[in-house]
């Protein structure tokens, strides 16, 4: 028996449908290829996203949603201080290395300060070691940087610091440091702990602040706000800064028995970037820790190669131990400083000040004041260290 043909208005209707779908396909093709880069989802490489870098550009700034920034200090010995910019949000991590680092401190934040209210909003002091609060510690005739932003108009609103700490007044840089926070309090500062933030137990103290334009730093749970330590390192403070579906981890100097502890109490997960804890040290950054973050980018505020804490070779900053731990990860570390003779107090920048910045849906930027050269292809980590077997090519 023969087929029976489509009646004409069949085909039509069909011929119709078919023009339709084209179109729609088109059209929204044609978006997809239109769409600005902060709104496309970014390539990937070796299960991470690619990372852009060039040199510091303050326009690159100004135009990302988020900007982390770890600064060189100015000086030969290894510390911390970062600034996070969000809008006309700033917060101030640390205050190292030395108090001869203040004004290095004082006039790059001053680059982003928001004169339209003067006040610096959030200060976060990780713990209690010079090489991490010296600017906020110094004796009664030495301008702190907890002094300098109360002066001519500016303010701190609020200071979020350790929870414990081994020191005493009898130590005469925390006796300085129990000063000069005693000041910037009465001068109006809100001020809480770290457990303080996490409990939400003291009026106005937040385990989650937001900062504006979709970021949020959230501080982390981990035991020795209320266990004693051994050392300094494990009371440090610990937050991440939230980004949509990217998340920055800061964990100061947190050694492995808190990263095990921080793991056990928070919901973790891969990071965009990590602060490499404790410098780079072997004592941080354990592979407990960093196979559940697993950075694509790893900032080292160190000296590289300096004999500040060791003359042993693979055991000073960034360790040996870190770059196994680490590498299997990334290939996107980046040092602030570099030694060259830390007996003569010769030193120089090796990526210099470092910036991080970001939007929501595009790869990270990377800027440096020196040179976007990773560490794995610097002539120090070829004189000085190894890849593991493992690492990402």
């Amino acid at each position: 028996m023969a087929k029976k043909k489509p009646s004409l208005m069949k085909n039509i209707l069909s011929g119709f449908f078919c023009v339709v779908i084209g179109l729609i396909i088109g059209f929204v093709g044609t978006i997809i290829f239109s769409l600005p880069d902060s709104y496309k989802i970014p390539d990937r490489v070796n299960g991470s996203s690619n990372v852009s870098s060039g040199l510091i550009d303050s326009k690159v700034i100004e135009e990302s949603d988020l900007s982390i920034h770890f600064l060189e200090l100015g000086n030969k010995y290894t510390g911390d201080c970062i600034l996070i910019k969000v809008g006309d949000t700033q917060v101030l991590v640390d205050g190292g290395s030395k108090t001869s680092s203040i004004s290095h401190i004082t006039s790059y934040v001053d680059k982003f300060f928001d004169e339209k209210d003067n006040v610096l909003d959030y200060v976060i002091i990780t713990h209690a070691h010079e090489d991490h609060y010296a600017g906020f510690a110094t004796n009664a005739s030495t301008e702190s940087i907890f002094d300098y932003y109360r002066k001519d108009g500016k303010s701190i609103d609020t200071i979020i610091t350790f929870s414990k700490t081994n020191k005493t007044a009898s130590n005469k840089m925390f006796s300085n440091y129990q000063r000069e926070l005693g000041e910037a309090i009465a001068s109006g500062a809100k001020h809480f702990t770290s457990l303080d933030c996490i409990n939400q137990t003291k009026a106005g103290a937040q385990k989650t602040y937001d900062l504006g334009n979709g970021v949020e730093l959230n501080f982390l749970y981990q035991k020795f706000y209320e266990l004693p330590s051994t050392t300094e390192n494990n009371y440090s403070v610990c937050f991440e800064i939230n980004q949509g579906s990217k998340s920055y981890l800061f964990t100061g100097d947190l050694e492995k028995e808190g990263e095990i502890s921080l793991i056990a109490n928070n919901n973790l997960r891969p990071v965009e970037l990590y602060k490499a804890g404790h410098h780079g040290s072997k004592t941080s950054s354990s592979q407990e820790l960093i196979v559940v973050i697993q950075p694509k980018i790893v900032v080292v505020t160190c000296v590289a190669g300096s004999s500040e804490y060791t003359s042993k070779n693979e055991n000073q900053f960034p360790t040996q131990e870190f770059i196994d731990n680490v590498s299997p990860y990334t290939k996107n570390i980046y040092v602030t400083s570099l030694c060259i003779d830390y007996q003569a107090n010769q030193f120089q920048s090796f990526n210099g000040t470092i910036v991080v910045c970001s939007n929501p849906m595009t790869q990270s930027q990377v800027l440096c004041s020196n040179n976007t050269t990773i560490l794995k292809e610097t002539e120090w980590f070829k004189n000085n260290r190894t890849l593991p077997a493992n690492a990402v090519a």
